[in-house]
Order: structure tokens, then sequence, then C-alpha cells
């Protein structure tokens, strides 16, 4: 016996149908996601402190990518300084027409066999570091990033 079409009204074998339909995209909707969940993790904003003029201020530090050697603003990561010694803006905000966001150009600073570390917290601490001879300092365009100063500590 056939069933005449009644528009508008589904069968249960038609309903069950659609139900399972439903469910598929809504599956693989949750194993993309549960996929997904270590990269986005990975991707959190983290937040830091660094030396700005003498003094320790805050950063937030989002996953951004910078093409190597775009970096505009100087910043010093010691390689083996001394203890609680933190990375070095180079300059900051306030610092008219030198500081274009947070746009990192990294330098390594490492100090010298034979030279105690001490703690560098700016810029000019670097300058005259590496003019009294302690230091190297070396270029890594490939380490360039951008990460805004926030706060002042």
């Amino acid at each position: 016996m056939t069933h005449a079409l009644n528009p508008g009204v589904i069968t249960f074998q038609e309903a069950a149908m659609l139900k399972k339909l439903s469910l598929v995209p809504a599956a693989a909707l949750v194993l993309l996601y549960v996929s997904a969940s270590p990269a986005l993790a990975s991707s959190e904003v983290g937040r830091g402190s660094l030396f700005l003029d003498g003094r320790v201020v805050g950063t937030v530090v989002p996953p951004a990518q910078m093409p190597a050697g775009t970096g505009q603003d100087p910043f010093y990561k010691v390689t083996n300084g001394a203890s609680g010694q933190l990375g070095i803006a180079g300059v900051g905000p306030g610092d008219a027409g030198a500081f274009h966001g947070g746009s990192w150009q990294v330098w390594t600073v490492t100090f010298k066999s034979g030279v105690t570390p001490y703690l560098l917290t700016s810029a000019s601490a670097v300058a005259a570091a590496q003019a009294a001879g302690d230091v190297t300092l070396t270029r890594v365009p490939d380490a360039d990033f951008r990460c805004p100063i926030t706060e002042h500590h």
C-alpha cells in the first residue's frame, strides 16, 4: 500500500534521516574544534614585563607574526645576563617619532667571557656596556616580533 503525498508532512523514516544528516555536520565541527584546541591554546595572548628607561613596564604578547627584518624599535635580549634580567625596550610611548608601537627589532646582548654580568635596564645602559667592551650586540632579524607596551609597573 502506498501513501499519498501530503505536502508539509514528513514520515517517520524521513524524520530519522534528517536527524542523522544534521548530526553529521555537528560531529564534524566537534572533531575540528578538538583537533584545533592545541593550536588555539598556543596562540593565547601572554603578559610579561620588560625594562624601559630603567623601570619595569608591562607588555602583552599577542600571537603576531612579522616578516624577518621588519622590526623598527630596538629590543635587546640579554643571553647570559645577571639574575632578574628582563628584555630591554630601546624606545617606548612618549618617545616622539622614535616609537612605532612595539614593532621590535631584536638584538642579542652577550656578556663577554671574563666579564661578570650585571643588570642592564635601558638602551643607554646597553650602549655603555658595549662602549666599555663588556658585551657584544648581534642583530637577529628572524626574531623580530610585535608586542605593545601596556602599563607601567
